[in-house]
């Protein structure tokens, strides 16, 4: 099964991490759980046309944390799923990462507070009358 990775060569974020995040996002939403096969090293390289030890970097630092473990002629399996607790604490973390990454770099381009929250006001609404399109049979 393909897991949806995708990495941004423009982001500053290093590519590893890019992927190591990725993967965990999918744990934590419960798309990827326990047991799952993640594609090989080697396949993902290819399928995000970055150098091997990327990936085998991201699967190195995923495994020493205990989430994913590689067992030789097999392949990687994810090994452990936060219960349901500890996902929302994660995901709320993640978000609040995401937020402050959001307003550390419109204050470094110099947006004002007020023209930040009308712009997240008005992505928000726009992606919910997307969601209530898309739901419309």
């Amino acid at each position: 099964m393909p897991i949806p990775i995708q990495v941004d060569k423009t982001l500053p974020i290093p590519l590893h991490d890019q992927i190591k995040e990725q993967i965990l996002g999918l744990i934590h939403a419960g798309q990827l759980k326990a047991g799952d096969q993640l594609p090989t090293m080697r396949a993902l390289s290819i399928a995000l046309a970055v150098n091997f030890n990327t990936v085998a970097l991201a699967y190195r630092e995923l495994d020493g944390q205990g989430v994913i473990a590689t067992r030789r002629g097999e392949g990687t399996f994810v090994t452990q799923a936060p219960g349901q607790a500890e996902m929302a604490q994660m995901r709320q973390a993640k978000l609040s990462a995401l937020v402050k990454s959001l307003l550390d770099e419109a204050r470094r381009l110099g947006y004002a507070s007020d023209e930040v929250r009308g712009a997240v006001e008005a992505q928000l609404s726009e992606s919910q009358k997307e969601n209530a399109n898309a739901q419309k049979p």
